[in-house]
C-alpha cells in the first residue's frame, strides 16, 4: 500500500502545524486579556470582582490546558486548510475538553473568588478566535505560499501504478505549492522507454491533464533546461538497481531525490529513515513510535496511579482486611505475566479465590467458557464470596496500580497474558505484545469476557494501529460506567 506522506503531507504539515500551534498560543493569551477587559468594562456591577493580580494564574493554566489538549487531540499533526470539518471541528473538540478541564481545575483548587462569568467569556472568545484563525489561514494560505515560498516542481520517474498514484496526490495538492513537471521512464535494459519526449494523456494516466513523458537518458539535459526541484523514483526493485548513475546525477545537480519503497514486503508497517551515526537505516514499524507521546503516556500513568493509590488507600485497606478475615491465604495474588515485548513481570491482584485454587484449574478445564488459550468461568466455584463481589466490579484489579507505578503496565493497553497463553498464540497475535499492557482496552467496551478470543486479539491490534492519547482517554472514560455497572465481568 502506498504511504500517503509526500512532501505535501510530512514536512509541510510539521511546519504548518508549528505555525498553527504558535497561533493558538497567541489566541489563548489574547483571549485571557480580552476576557478580563470585557468583565471589568462591560459587566462591572455583576457581583464583586477581584483585581487582575488574582487572575495571573489563569494565563499559564489556560495555556497549558488548551495547548496540551490540542496536542493530545492531534490537531497539529495533519493540517488540511481546505477541509471545513477540521476548520470547525478541531477547535470545537479542543475547547469542549479544555473548558471542562479548566472548570474542574478551578473547582479542585477551590478558588472561590474566581468569576465564572470571566471564565465563560474566555472560553467563548478562545473558541471563536481559534475558528477565526483557521478561517483566515484558509483564505490567506495561497497568498502566503506565493510570498514566502516558490512552487516546487516534481518529476516522477516511472510509469508504475504507484507512480501514477503519486502524480494524483501531487495534482490534488497543487494549492499547497507543488506541481507535477512530468514523467521520466526507462526500458527494461536501461534504454529509453520512448524515443523522445512525448505526452502522457489523461486517458492513459487517469490524471486531469496531459504531462510530458521524457526518456530517462535525457535527465541531465532535462535538469538543465527545466526547473526541477525534486525527483521521485517510483520504480520496481529491478529497475532501481540500474539507476545508480541517475542517483549520482541528481546528487551532483543538487536535486532532492525520493524513493518509493512499496516494493519491500510490508503491509501495515510505518516506514521512516533513521541514522546510526552516518549510516542510513530504513525502518519499518507496526507499533507507535512517537517517543514524546509515549513519554507523555508514561508520565500521565505514573501521576494518575500514584494519586489513585493515595486516594484509594482506605478502600485498599478495607478490602485487604475483608480478604484476610474471610478466608485463609495471602491478601495479594501474584502471577507471572508477559509484558512489553514478552518481558516477564509479576502481576498483583487481590486474592479472590480459595488458597489452593490454582491446583483445581486442570479439573475445571472442561467448564472453560472462552475459546483459544484463555481460561475463564463465569461463576468460578473457586471464588470466595468476597472475591466474587470484587471481581464483579473489578476491585481485585486495584493492586495493579503498583504495576503501573513500576512501569510494567499502563492504564490502557492490551491485557498482559500468561506465558502459557502466549505459547499458543498464532504469529499475527504476537504483535499485541509490542505495546505496554494495560488495565483496560477496546475489548472492555465490547463485552469484556463475552468476546471470543480472535475478536479480542483483533481489538488489541486495532488499538495498537490507531493509538493516540485521545483514544486512551476515550477508552478510560467509557470504561468507568462499564466497571461501575459490572457489565461483562466474571
Amino acid at each position: 500500500m502506498l504511504a500517503r506522506e509526500l512532501y505535501v503531507f510530512s514536512r509541510h504539515n510539521r511546519t504548518i502545524g508549528a505555525l498553527y500551534l504558535a497561533g493558538d498560543v497567541l489566541t489563548v493569551l489574547g483571549s485571557c486579556a480580552f476576557a478580563y477587559f470585557a468583565r471589568t468594562h462591560f459587566f462591572p456591577h455583576v457581583r464583586a470582582f477581584y483585581s487582575g493580580r488574582f487572575y495571573l494564574w489563569m494565563l499559564p493554566a489556560a495555556l497549558l490546558i488548551w495547548i496540551t489538549t490540542g496536542l493530545a487531540a492531534g490537531i497539529y499533526r495533519e493540517i488540511r486548510e481546505e477541509d471545513w470539518r477540521s476548520v470547525l471541528w478541531d477547535p470545537l473538540k479542543v475547547n469542549v475538553l479544555a473548558t471542562l478541564a479548566l472548570f474542574a481545575f478551578t473547582f479542585a483548587v477551590k478558588f472561590e473568588y474566581v468569576s465564572r462569568l470571566l471564565i465563560a467569556i474566555f472560553c467563548v472568545t478562545v473558541l471563536a478566535a481559534m475558528i477565526a484563525l483557521r478561517l483566515v489561514a484558509r483564505q490567506l494560505a495561497p497568498s502566503l505560499r506565493a510570498a514566502f515560498g516558490n512552487v516546487r516542481h516534481l518529476l516522477v520517474v516511472g510509469r508504475t501504478p504507484e507512480a501514477l498514484e503519486i502524480a494524483r496526490e501531487i495534482e490534488e495538492n497543487e494549492s499547497r505549492g507543488v506541481t507535477l513537471a512530468g514523467f521520466a521512464a526507462a526500458g527494461p535494459a536501461g534504454e529509453a522507454a520512448v524515443p523522445a519526449a512525448t505526452e502522457l494523456t489523461p486517458m492513459e494516466s487517469g490524471l486531469s491533464r496531459s504531462y510530458p513523458l521524457y526518456p530517462l537518458r535525457d535527465l541531465a539535459e532535462l535538469l538543465r533546461a527545466h526547473v526541477i526541484d525534486e525527483v521521485i523514483f517510483a520504480v520496481s526493485r529491478e529497475e532501481l538497481e540500474r539507476l545508480e548513475e541517475t542517483f549520482l546525477l541528481c546528487e551532483e545537480e543538487g536535486v532532492k531525490t525520493r524513493v518509493l519503497v512499496s516494493f519491500f514486503p510490508h503491509v501495515i508497517s510505518r516506514v521512516y529513515l533513521e541514522r546510526l551515526r552516518d549510516m542510513p537505516l530504513l525502518t519499518f514499524s507496526t507499533t507507535p513510535e512517537n517517543e514524546l507521546l509515549l513519554l507523555t503516556k508514561r508520565v500521565v500513568d505514573l501521576a494518575m496511579a500514584s494519586a489513585l493509590t493515595v486516594l484509594l488507600s482506605p478502600v485498599l485497606l478495607v478490602l485487604a482486611a475483608m480478604i484476610k478475615l474471610t478466608s485463609r491465604g495471602p491478601i495479594l495474588y501474584r502471577q507471572t505475566r508477559c509484558g512489553l515485548g514478552g518481558r516477564k513481570f509479576i502481576l498483583y491482584k487481590f486474592r479472590s479465590m480459595h488458597e489452593h485454587a490454582e491446583a483445581q484449574r486442570r479439573e475445571l478445564m472442561p467448564l472453560n467458557e472462552l475459546d483459544g488459550p484463555v481460561f475463564k468461568i463465569r461463576d468460578d466455584p473457586r471464588c470466595t464470596p468476597i472475591g466474587r463481589w470484587m471481581r464483579r466490579f473489578s476491585l481485585d484489579e486495584l493492586p495493579q496500580l503498583i504495576n503501573i507505578i513500576k512501569g510494567d503496565m499502563s492504564f490502557v493497553g492490551p491485557r498482559p497474558p500468561l506465558p502459557e497463553e502466549v505459547a499458543h498464540y498464532e504469529r499475527w497475535q504476537r504483535r499485541r505484545l509490542r505495546m505496554q499492557p494495560g488495565l483496560t482496552c477496546l475489548w472492555a467496551l465490547e463485552g469484556r469476557n463475552r468476546l471470543n478470543f480472535r475478536r479480542w486479539m483483533e481489538l488489541d491490534l486495532e488499538y495498537i494501529d490507531t493509538w493516540s492519547p485521545a483514544l486512551d482517554w476515550k477508552i478510560l472514560l467509557k470504561t468507568i460506567p462499564v466497571v461501575l455497572l459490572g457489565r461483562g465481568a466474571s
